[in-house]
């Protein structure tokens, strides 16, 4: 059956291929045509996000079933600075910063899983809420934070200007 693991190098191209398998995802539906899968892309992101969660105090989970990489979770927990006391209660949060499960399983519970795991850590390093961004177009990823009892708490407008 399926095992949650932490990351593990001899993982790194499986990690590779699923950060580009959700930038092609999310270039196919973005209707502002601003996001590219740039040609560094495969070689630096996922070394780029691996490094911060661990410089972050984070976490990268895998799923796995005979071997083979499912998804994967990354999350950090985000200092807050020294003025957000100002104008926030500023209680402990952890950030989802990646959710990717491969395109061919997708709706059996592998995402459930791995954001299970993810709370779970963020429970036990003391986060009271976990934060994660979601592009506007991902309606399937909307739907799915929705129905773990995620909703909006900040909007991005953009407006193109000639």
């Amino acid at each position: 059956g399926m095992k949650i693991i932490e990351y593990e190098d001899k993982y790194l191209e499986d990690v590779k291929e699923l950060l580009v398998q959700l930038e092609e995802y999310i270039v196919s539906i973005d209707k502002d045509c601003l996001d590219q899968v740039h040609s560094d892309y495969r070689e630096k992101m996922a070394c780029i996000d691996l490094k911060y969660v661990n410089d972050n105090n984070g976490k990268c989970y895998l799923a796995l079933e005979n071997d083979k990489i499912l998804g994967l979770i990354m999350g950090y927990i985000p200092m807050y600075d020294e003025f957000d006391y100002l104008d926030y209660k500023c209680p402990k949060r952890g950030k989802i910063s990646e959710l990717i499960v491969t395109s061919k399983i997708r709706g059996k519970g592998v995402g459930q899983a791995l954001i299970e795991k993810m709370e779970q850590y963020f429970k036990s390093k003391g986060c009271e809420y976990v934060l994660v961004d979601v592009f506007a177009y991902n309606e399937n990823a909307i739907k799915f934070y929705g129905k773990k009892g995620y909703h909006p708490r900040m909007f991005t407008n953009i407006k193109k200007i000639k």
